[in-house]
């Protein structure tokens, strides 16, 4: 069954959506469709896709290691014409995913979901308070959305000192603007209940590399804008939630910081080899000595031709005789 056509249930009695892995079976088959009937499709009685409050109870159906997994279903003739719209139903599941996940984690002291920031300018899809007091916003997005519409978003959450955080579902590309900002983004995928990530590939090392940000030179998360990426597949369970937003599981962690001390350890033999290789060449100048003076080539000398006839050859700047060792070069040494 695709992720998007998974079916929301609605308790009538207690007045709260339900999602069919929370109970048994059948349990949910006593308050459905031909029994109490007290649990409707949550889309229908919320009046999407259908006139508003109409109440469609709904089936429970599959069985423990079948191959159709557990799932709600509407009686046969009583789904709206084409079914529910897919992006609708992937969203509203998508929250609740979120906010089960959030709600299993150690340091989450609140979950609420639909939840207006203070200045009731941005609602947040998933609500989430840590216990150091950090707040986040779990927004699921299931459609691409414009840079400065995101941007809005962002920073309005950041101007109530609220963390955004993002989950695209499957197959919508997510916005590069993200990475530019040095902001993660997740795929949120509710079939495996996991979360893909994005790590950027390792920048090619160029000259002097080693005095540039050695992240760049690793696995990066989140990626550079426009970096070649590489998926990373978790289950939620083994996120977490902290001031930053999704913490990566500890093995990746681990892993990345290998790989990080790694660099670090090229990086130092690159810098110190470098470092040889210019004392090397200053040593072997030393050596050498400085080059030995030579002095510059005299200018060439002009002869100055006399007419026949005439008195002795004078200097030419100042127009006395010239001794005849002078003659040659027409003019005083000090002219």
């Amino acid at each position: 069954m695709q992720d998007d056509l998974l079916v929301v249930g609605f308790d009538l009695e207690t007045q709260t959506e339900v999602h069919i892995g929370k109970r048994p079976l059948e349990h949910w088959r006593t308050l459905g469709y031909g029994r109490s009937e007290t649990v409707v499709c949550f889309y229908c009685w919320h009046g999407i896709d259908a006139p508003p409050a109409a109440r469609v109870p709904l089936l429970a159906r599959g069985r423990i290691g079948g191959l159709v997994r557990p799932h709600f279903a509407h009686p046969a003739n009583m789904a709206p014409p084409g079914g529910h719209s897919h992006e609708t139903v992937w969203h509203i599941n998508a929250k609740h995913r979120l906010a089960r996940w959030a709600s299993s984690l150690p340091n989450v002291t609140r979950v609420r979901l639909e939840q207006w920031t203070e200045q009731r300018n941005r609602r947040a899809d998933v609500h989430v308070d840590l216990a150091d007091g950090a707040r986040l916003a779990l927004e699921a997005q299931r459609e691409l959305i414009t840079d400065e519409l995101r941007e809005a978003r962002h920073r309005d959450y950041a101007a109530a000192g609220i963390r955004d955080v993002w989950f695209i579902r499957p197959d919508t590309r997510i916005p590069h603007v993200l990475f530019a900002e040095n902001i993660p983004a997740w795929t949120l995928l509710h079939r495996d209940a996991a979360a893909e990530a994005r790590l950027g590939e390792p920048h090619a090392r160029g000259p002097q590399w080693w005095t540039k940000d050695l992240r760049l030179f690793g696995p990066q998360h989140p990626p550079c804008a426009g970096d070649p990426v590489v998926p990373e597949r978790f289950p939620l369970a083994d996120l977490g939630l902290d001031v930053g937003g999704v913490t990566l599981p500890p093995a990746m962690t681990e892993r990345l910081a290998v790989q990080a001390a790694r660099i670090q350890q090229d990086a130092d033999q690159a810098r110190t080899q470098h470092e040889q290789a210019q004392r090397r060449r200053h040593e072997a100048s030393t050596r050498q000595g400085p080059r030995p003076w030579t002095p510059a080539p005299l200018p060439p000398v002009r002869p100055i031709p006399r007419p026949a006839g005439e008195g002795p050859p004078v200097c030419e700047v100042r127009h006395h005789p010239l001794a005849e060792p002078l003659v040659r070069f027409g003019r005083h040494i000090l002219c």
